[in-house]
């Protein structure tokens, strides 16, 4: 008796064991359009095999393939397998099954991306600062006072930079991602003006005003930028330094002091065009154009895009839109952000695609010969961003992270237009090279914000597809995107609460949920980091057992988890860059159910 009874503890001991998971099939939890390239990944950390599969619509079986592709190892997985669904496009709810494993469900509609671009919005007012429409309350009110000025009668005295938005969970600003992210609200409406609505007022609160949330979104960051530069030739770089890192609390609750005399006032950086930093550590800093032109492209595409709303502001900003252009040109080279106490800072490293960027957008406003000309020029001196291709890059050493002045060259007339095609291909094949033998196609280099560096290739790619038609790319494309919503190793999305049913981020690095337990929809998280740099960090510290422990690797890690500030906290000028990506796929299925809906008359 005594032996059997042992014998069914070891029996009842060993269950979970043999129960446990060891293959998933990843999709794009969000779904995908109709006519669009789908493929789903089968990962195992046990051998299997794979030839074939089925999609489900409940338990019936409606579609079989042996569209399937074999990778190998990768990361945490021994066995890897892409299985290409391209083919299939009804309408729907599914899932796929192969070698005895059934995925999630998942949607397959022409209006499975709508709202989505909207949705990003959430998190950028929550990201305010002066007016916070989340916390229906005043924040850094009295920012700032001056530092760094060349001038002792202006230095330490009292500027008004207060608006614009924190740049993620901490509370810093910086004029290179806010001036990038407001480009990026701007430039996405540009491209698709229907794909976005109007629920919100200027101040960010419900209530209609006339004017699309995205460009009240914009308006809110250029009207901060205005502030930043207060008078010709008078630029700043940022406000606080990492001395903000002094224990969590939400942003009307901030109590740091950074001078004894300035109360509640951050220091405002001006730019001199030299290294700068509070303490023991520097920038290196070697000029001004990088952050000139970045004040330069965001203020002439506002001035295009605001003249039917706000005809005077529009008319100032085409003005400092010119004067910056001017700054940049008279003292080339980059403005880095200064560090504090701690040696991180971002730490880029060009300034010609700013610069580009900067003489085509002033091109929208005066059509002149001279700025086509400058801007093939700078294009020809950075025909790639050198993260892509790249195994690895410091931690914004090369922002923009996709330049956005190859499209508008690619997109306009004469002959410039193919040179400036082959350089986004350029970049596109390094990129798609490094990735091609991996079953995610992913090949960009798990550095920090490394969702940023997707965000940026799957936007080069769809805008190279625009403009050249070339429909080779799709299935990339697919990657990419797909990779963001939950086809990558961990299966979940990396945009918090999108989808909200789904596995997505909701531990994120962020007072607001950690503290009180608020949600911060639409922000895009840093993503996967090299397991390499990751055991190096300093600070993190897990705060829950790890849900994703069975994927992780040497090579690469993430982790939903507040304690876990390098791949799980969101960005507001990463969250901005999506905007245009997503608000594209909008429009994409808007255009084919009219298509559709004609067809059935």
């Amino acid at each position: 008796m005594k032996v059997r009874l042992l014998c069914l503890l070891f029996l009842f001991a060993t269950l979970p064991v043999f129960a446990q998971e060891t293959a998933w099939i990843r999709i794009n939890q969000l779904g995908y359009l109709e006519r669009s390239a789908k493929v789903a990944v089968l990962v195992s950390k046990q051998p299997i095999s794979c030839s074939d599969f089925e999609v489900l619509e409940g338990e019936k079986v409606i579609f079989r393939s042996a569209e399937v592709k074999a990778y190998g190892k990768y990361a945490a997985f021994t066995h890897t397998f892409r299985l290409n669904f391209s083919a299939f496009g009804r309408p729907g709810t599914f899932r796929i099954r192969a070698a005895g494993v059934t995925s999630p469900a998942f949607r397959i509609g022409n209006d499975v991306y709508d709202g989505t671009a909207d949705f990003l919005l959430k998190y950028m007012r929550q990201q305010r600062s002066n007016y916070n429409p989340f916390l229906k309350d005043t924040c850094h009110r009295y920012d700032g006072f001056i530092v760094y000025h060349p001038d002792p009668k202006k230095d330490s005295t009292h500027l008004d930079v207060s608006g614009g938005w924190h740049d993620a969970s901490d509370y810093l600003q910086y004029l290179p991602t806010s001036a990038n992210a407001t480009f990026q609200l701007l430039f996405a409406y540009y491209k698709t003006p229907k794909s976005f609505g109007d629920a919100f007022d200027a101040w960010g609160n419900p209530g209609k005003n006339g004017i699309p949330d995205i460009l009240d979104e914009a308006r809110w960051g250029l009207r901060w930028m205005v502030k930043m530069n207060p008078g010709p030739g008078e630029y700043y770089n940022q406000i606080a330094d990492d001395r903000d890192h002094a224990g969590l609390r939400l942003p009307n609750k901030d109590s740091v002091r950074y001078a004894a005399n300035k109360g509640l006032a951050r220091p405002v950086y001006f730019i001199t065009g030299k290294p700068q930093g509070a303490f023991r550590y520097k920038n290196r800093t070697q000029g001004v154009a990088s952050s000139a032109g970045k004040f330069a492209s965001a203020f002439a595409l506002g001035s295009l895009l605001l003249k039917e709303y706000d005809a005077a502001f529009a008319a100032d900003l085409a003005k400092r839109a010119k004067d910056a252009y001017a700054f940049g040109k008279q003292f080339p080279g980059t403005t880095q952000t200064a560090p504090g106490r701690a040696p991180y800072f971002y730490e880029e490293d060009n300034y010609v695609d700013d610069m580009e960027l900067a003489a085509l957008a002033l091109h929208k406003l005066n059509a002149s010969p001279a700025l086509a000309q400058d801007a093939l020029a700078f294009a020809k001196q950075e025909p790639v961003t050198p993260w892509m291709g790249a195994d690895t890059a410091r931690h914004y050493q090369w922002y923009p992270f996709v330049n956005l002045g190859h499209y508008l060259g690619a997109a306009g007339p004469g002959a410039d237009a193919a040179r400036y095609r082959e350089f986004m291909k350029q970049g596109i094949d390094k990129v798609l090279k490094r990735g091609e033998r991996n079953p995610f196609l992913n090949g960009v280099p798990f550095i920090w914000c490394s969702n940023n560096l997707v965000a940026g290739i799957v936007t080069q790619i769809r805008l190279y597809r625009e403009v050249t038609g070339d429909a080779s790319l799709a299935e990339a494309e697919a990657a990419y995107r797909d990779w963001l919503f939950g086809c990558n190793p961990w299966g979940t999305s990396m945009i918090c609460d999108l989808p909200e049913s789904g596995t997505a981020p909701k531990d994120p690095h962020s007072a607001f949920t950690h503290l009180y337990g608020y949600k911060i929809p639409g922000g895009l998280v840093d993503g996967p980091i090299y397991g390499s740099i990751w055991n190096k960090l300093i600070g993190i510290k897990l705060v829950h057992p790890d849900e994703y422990e069975a994927f992780q690797s040497g090579l690469v890690v993430y982790h939903d988890d507040f304690g876990d500030y390098s791949t799980n906290e969101p960005t507001m000028d990463g969250t901005a860059s999506l905007s245009y990506y997503l608000s594209s796929l909008q429009e994409e299925g808007t255009v084919k159910k009219k298509s559709a809906t004609r067809r059935a008359r």
